[in-house]
Formats: C-alpha cells, structure tokens, sequence
C-alpha cells in the first residue's frame, strides 16, 4: 500500500498522464473546509448498527466530502463504490479496515489508503471525508 494516501500502480495498464495529473489537481483542491455542519456525528439507525456488526467495523456506509464532490459508499460486504462529481462509481473495488486503517484496492489493481481520525471523518488521498446519514 502507498503512505499518505497515494495510488499506486499494481501491475495493471498505467493510466494516461493527463488523467493522473486530473486526478491528482482534483485532490489538490478537494481541501477540508472545516463546516461545522459536515462535522456534525449522525444518529444511527438498527440497520446501520447491523451492517457494522456484519462488517466487524464501524465505519459501513456513505463518507463525503465537505464540497459532496467525492463519495465513498463502504458496503459491509468489504466492497466500497466510490463517486467523483457527476460520475457514479468512477471507482470500485475492495476495501480491508484495521484498526482505525482502511486500505483500498479498486478493481483494476490500483491501491490506496486512509485513516479514520474519528467515528466521523476519514483521512484518504490528501482529502477529508465525513460520514453522512443515509
């Protein structure tokens, strides 16, 4: 896995320069405003509850961005859905939490990380995700 967030290229097609240096200027400006309303903790519902006892983790279910821009969908199956913008499921694979550590690998081969610093906000790639209610 790659320290600090990063992708890393597994042995599967390279991606074009132009959309490495497009994602890497969307991260660059996907900064954590600090609103309190992303801040705010969200009750949980008894399915939420189950979903996380299924997954042996806390941390099933939707994170996004403070722009809503990014959105990470972790399904208690340990498959996560990710949308960038308009595009739904622009990445998709499989995900492993240990500890408050997530890491990632999409379904192409490439690999990422993250660190949840509370039950409500996930550090991954250079942004900061906050958990949303359903």
């Amino acid at each position: 896995m790659v320290s600090g967030g990063g992708r890393r290229d597994t042995g599967a097609p390279a991606l074009s320069a132009q959309l490495v240096g497009a994602l890497g200027m969307t991260g660059a400006l996907l900064l954590h405003t600090g609103s309190a309303a992303a801040q705010a903790p969200q009750a949980q519902t008894p399915a939420q509850a189950s979903d996380r006892e299924a997954a042996g983790h806390p941390y099933v279910g939707m994170w996004v961005t403070a722009d809503g821009v990014i959105r990470h969908q972790l399904l208690a199956n340990g498959r996560y859905d990710e949308a960038r913008g308009t595009r739904e499921s622009a990445y998709r694979g499989r995900y492993v939490v240990e500890g408050n550590r997530i890491d990632y690998v999409d379904d192409t081969g490439f690999t990422a990380d993250g660190v949840f610093v509370s039950a409500d906000e996930l550090h991954h790639a250079g942004m900061v995700l906050f958990r949303r209610a359903p």
